[in-house]
């Protein structure tokens, strides 16, 4: 009886053994086919070559994207991204602030200031080129005012009214 109770014991635990390691043998075939899905390789060695091949790719469209990344910062920098206007009245007895003067800069200090001199009986224009936020023809107090206020990292977008 005792040779049967051990017989017992030991079958027992040959089965659970044998169950454990069945349960294990389905968890890496489900681990497995998650592995191989999606390829019709037949062993790990051609998987992981699908793999190396999708990396390269991976790299080469993240080199792609990065130029073009460049390319657009670059641009970026030299579009106008800085504006301001000053409106004002450069006659003090009479009128509003009808005048203005605008500034459009790109990142580096470049670009225009447009001044308009409104009075009763005529409307001056000017444009005047400025390079590293420095302009070769004299600017008046309103456009210096106006490539301050353009020069801030970012304008109120509101005219100011002097």
């Amino acid at each position: 009886m005792i040779i049967t109770d051990h017989f017992l014991y030991i079958t027992i635990g040959l089965a659970s053994l044998s169950a454990l390691l069945l349960l294990w043998i389905i968890i890496l075939e489900i681990r497995l086919k998650k592995v191989f899905r999606g390829s019709k390789a037949q062993n790990l060695e051609s998987v992981f070559a699908d793999f190396g091949q999708e990396i390269d790719r991976l790299i080469a469209r993240a080199e792609k994207v990065d130029n073009i990344i460049a390319h657009i910062h670059h641009r970026l920098t030299h579009d106008i991204s800085r504006c301001h206007t000053i409106r004002f009245n450069p006659f003090r007895d009479h009128g509003s602030n009808q005048s203005f003067a605008t500034c459009f800069l790109n990142d580096h200090g470049d670009g225009v200031i447009i001044s308009s001199l409104y009075s009763r009986d005529k409307v001056s224009v000017y444009a005047k080129p400025i390079i590293k936020y420095r302009s070769e023809y004299e600017l008046s107090a309103e456009e210096k005012k106006a490539m301050d206020g353009a020069r801030q990292p970012k304008a109120s977008g509101q005219p100011t009214t002097v």
